[in-house]
């Protein structure tokens, strides 16, 4: 007998299955958002998530005559919004069969028009795969920020399969995090809208998750775009204004800095290092002048993370930012229309600003015009306008004279000669090629009295997100304070005249000098580099996934972080070898008495106010290394509180030990590094 045996096979067949919908076309008009509909029907399953369903691909054909001036998002059935990209291409044409999808490699920010391919959207594309179900109206939303240029989508479509898009979730950071919820509006450029902000911060070396309390600012905000060239990027900088229920402005401290109502969230794509904005600034302030205080945060919109921001405080006339007289309407005679005053090269339109007498030095029929900063153009009077048209009239008068160094009659009679000179070595240090033409800021104080001229000053000092670069193929060579003219704002090119003077001229070289041995040597900003670096350890990969990390136009070549920071300290030497070598001026009569680095062992810290209520600000002579670390404890030795604190994030070399007003009576000792000195309370 035969057994006969029957094998059985099973086949099983694998297979990917997507579906796709294609939706209409719409004409894109100069600042006009629209949203292009498009229905999905009878797609099964009926719950789209990251794991097992959902959407897998957008692809869209585009025509634009500028790439940059487009804002595209995805809107899905639920109300989700998902920003895709923005500000890309330049002033690139159009889109042409360009798909986008999670699971490549290449981010669309680092294509190029027509970005003809499949990339990955700069936003997380699969947060629409959240549970919902996806058959409903979805809408691909155009948005054209700007003037000028106009276009047409010709279609759009969107596919569904089983390889759908993941996200990552941003949950927690050892930096800052701000949170701000629009309810679903758009943010614009003016006016600024309504929306909600929290920032959850609970301490140096303490973790900050996102499901913290919000607890160094928990309350409305009005929100909108800022800048100018930075606004057409993909990372987008914005202003606030800190406000109650009822609209109306209330100051208040974010993350230790002085209270005021008017902030800004600076963004960081144009610059891979976190560091241009911070260095120029701090370098500014340890030469003893008023410089934007910042903080970096990680920043969450509407549930979705943005990046690294600096939270910084906005250029304004206030006690603890610029700190001139305040000037009323009513203030029309002297001294009171003297001051104060700030004006800036920047931007300009009839409207906000007034031709100055003179045009660009040695360039005739290049006019310059000065902007009305503070006051405002809405809130200046005739008599105040009057005066500073005059004054500054009066100072290029002098400046042009045969006499312009004649220290009586000369330009020394107008100008704070010491400002302008420490703003021209923070901007030729840094190289910076919008320092002497662009977001240049000058204020000026309500004079004396007895008829003594409050002289102007240069700075605060601006916008670097274009410094420490390579801009003419040689990066550390080359002057910036002559390149004035040929772009969109003319410079009065004021300090080509002023290095006529030779007694100018020494009088930079000498403090340059002396500044190359503490606040501008190599050592101190490499340190602050490394802590930077350090700092952003752990955001720095958040932000590069969400932004990416390629050089932007006259950047650098580098490819990783770390590559950035050792190419950026290269930079910072070979710049400096240069200066020493080419810096106009000589050292005839210049005196370093004192001015030598004060040895550890030998510095005095200054500790104010003693006796203390609740709080003491600490002045150190000299920068610490990486980490500034002060305690403070009680008669007994036993320590009370304890700061640690990253240089970059003090006012150089001051800090402010507040929270103190829960401190019983008695003496308390501060300890600073192996520095020990008594105040008592």
């Amino acid at each position: 007998m035969k057994n006969i045996l029957f094998f059985v096979f099973l086949v099983f067949s694998f297979s990917n299955f997507s579906q796709t919908f294609t939706g209409g076309s719409g004409t894109i008009l100069d600042n006009t958002t629209i949203d292009i509909p498009l229905s999905v029907d009878g797609l099964s399953p009926i719950i789209i998530d990251t794991n097992t369903f959902g959407v897998e691909q957008i692809c869209l054909n585009l025509t634009h005559t500028w790439d940059a001036d487009l804002t595209i998002s995805l809107l899905a059935p639920d109300g989700t919004v998902i920003q895709l990209f923005s500000g890309i291409g330049g002033d690139g044409d159009g889109f042409q069969n360009t798909c986008l999808r999670w699971d490549v490699s290449t981010l669309i920010s680092s294509g190029t028009p027509p970005f003809t391919g499949i990339f990955k959207p700069n936003g997380q594309m699969g947060i629409v795969n959240n549970g919902q179900n996806p058959n409903g109206i979805w809408y691909l939303r155009v948005k054209d920020g700007y003037t000028a240029d106009e276009g047409f989508l010709s279609d759009w479509s969107i596919t569904f399969g089983n390889s759908p898009a993941k996200y990552w979730q941003f949950k927690e950071s050892n930096l800052p995090i701000v949170v701000i919820n629009t309810g679903g509006q758009a943010i614009v450029d003016d006016p600024k809208i309504s929306a909600d902000m929290g920032i959850i911060y609970n301490g140096i070396g303490n973790r900050n998750h996102l499901t913290d309390p919000k607890n160094n600012y928990n309350g409305k905000i009005g929100i909108e775009i800022r800048g100018n060239y930075s606004a057409s990027l993909p990372q987008v900088p914005y202003a606030l204004e800190l406000q109650d229920a009822a609209g109306n402005n209330v100051d208040s401290s974010l993350l230790g800095m002085p209270a005021e109502h008017d902030w800004l969230l600076i963004a960081n794509y144009n610059d891979k290092s976190f560091a241009r904005n911070i260095l120029p600034f701090q370098m500014f302030d340890s030469m003893g002048h008023y410089a934007t205080k910042c903080k970096l945060v990680d920043v969450v919109i509407n549930g979705q993370y943005q990046g690294i921001y600096l939270l910084c405080e906005q250029i304004k006339r206030d006690s603890n930012r610029v700190n001139i007289a305040k000037l009323n309407p009513a203030d029309s005679t002297f001294p009171e229309v003297t001051g104060g005053y700030i004006l800036k090269i920047d931007y300009w339109d009839n409207t906000n600003s007034w031709q100055l007498p003179f045009d660009t030095y040695q360039f005739p029929g290049y006019d310059v015009h000065m902007v009305y900063y503070y006051p405002k153009i809405i809130d200046i009077v005739p008599q105040q306008v009057n005066y500073i048209n005059t004054f500054i009239s009066d100072f290029e008068t002098a400046l042009y004279d045969p006499s312009f160094a004649d220290t009586a009659v000369g330009y020394r009679k107008y100008i704070d000669v010491s400002t302008f000179i420490d703003y021209f070595i923070v901007n030729e240090v840094t190289k910076n090629i919008d320092g002497f033409k662009k977001s240049r800021y000058f204020h000026k104080d309500k004079d004396h009295l007895d008829g003594t001229i409050r002289k102007l000053k240069a700075g605060p000092v601006w916008d670097f997100d274009w410094a420490q670069k390579d801009f003419d193929g040689t990066p550390a060579e080359g002057f910036m304070y002559d390149d004035f003219i040929g772009q969109d704002v003319n410079a009065p090119g004021w300090y080509t005249r002023l290095l006529e003077d030779p007694n100018f001229s020494d009088q930079l070289r000498c403090r340059y000098e002396d500044l190359r041995r503490t606040v501008l040597s190599e050592t101190r900003i490499f340190q602050k580099i490394d802590s930077i670096a350090s700092y952003l350890d752990e955001s720095k990969t958040w932000h590069f996934v969400t932004w990416g990390n390629e050089a932007t136009p006259n950047s650098t070549t580098s490819t990783t972080y770390a590559e950035e920071i050792i190419w950026l300290k290269q930079w910072y030497h070979d710049r400096f070898i240069w200066l020493d070598a080419n810096l106009p001026g000589t050292l005839n009569g210049c005196s370093f008495a004192g001015a030598e680095e004060v040895k550890t062992s030998e510095r005095t810290a200054k500790i104010y106010p003693n006796p203390f209520s609740t709080y003491l600000t600490i002045s150190l002579p000299e920068q610490c290394a990486g980490k500034c670390i002060f305690r403070l404890m009680d008669h007994t030795g036993r320590i009370v509180k304890t700061r640690v604190v990253d240089n970059f994030e003090m006012t150089e070399k001051q800090y402010l030990f507040d929270d103190l007003e829960a401190l019983k009576n008695g003496v308390y000792i501060v300890e600073i590094e192996n520095d020990n000195v008594k105040v008592s309370r």
